[in-house]
């Protein structure tokens, strides 16, 4: 499942995407501000960031040089601005497509795809040791069993998998988990998941999913190279 980082202040094309995106089986985090950007790209790994150029505080063509610079991640330009000296300083800094708006959602998502293809950044599945998780199907393997887990759990599971040897916080599995809850979920609530995942992926003695106490977990550093 690729994780794309979705740049945009416009509240009518936010909820647009945001039904595309997970339609699509798509990872996401969307922020709205240049700042909120480099905060998400610090604290999270993305596969493709995309881009508008007509931001609250500052450029998103600025926002793509730093991205270029310091995270090496794809970059789509989705903007309004069509002006000829926009789409080549665009591409100068490294863009890898610029679509303007209004644009065609199944058009998005295929550039999106290709994009990710040409960048190898389109994982089907993602491993650590005996355990396999199937992006395209949905489905956990462990060795050849299918494992049977709930939408929250394998939500929690892929997130902790695509963020290999990575502390995630308990504070980031619970934002991450809030949408689809669609109520509050607890920390002690958390820590009942987590044993539960454990369990069903025969992870009992905790080297697959690592506590790291007091702050959150990681999934073994040695145990998924």
């Amino acid at each position: 499942m690729s994780k794309i980082l979705f740049v945009e202040d416009n509240e009518k094309i936010i909820m647009g995407i945001e039904f595309l995106f997970q339609q699509e089986g798509f990872s996401f985090a969307i922020v709205r501000k240049k700042k909120e950007a480099l905060v998400e790209l610090e604290k999270d790994t993305f596969d493709l960031a995309i881009l508008d150029i007509s931001l609250p505080d500052g450029s998103g063509l600025d926002l793509c040089k730093a991205i270029k610079e310091q995270y090496k991640l794809p970059v789509i330009f989705l903007t309004a601005r069509e002006e000829e000296s926009d789409v080549v300083e665009g591409f100068d800094l490294g863009a890898e497509d610029y679509i303007i708006k209004p644009f065609r959602n199944r058009e998005l998502v295929s550039r999106i795809k290709a994009v990710l293809r040409r960048n190898g950044k389109d994982i089907q599945e993602l491993v650590c040791r005996e355990v396999r998780i199937d992006l395209v199907s949905g489905k956990v393997y462990r060795e050849k069993q299918e494992v049977t887990l709930t939408k929250l759990e394998y939500k929690i599971l892929v997130n902790l998998f695509r963020n290999k040897k990575r502390l995630i916080t308990r504070e980031e599995i619970l934002n991450d988990i809030w949408d689809i809850a669609g109520n509050f979920v607890n920390d002690n609530t958390l820590t009942v998941y987590i044993k539960r995942i454990r369990e069903k992926i025969g992870d009992t003695d905790g080297k697959i999913i690592q506590t790291v106490r007091g702050l959150g977990y990681r999934v073994g550093e040695e145990e998924c190279d």
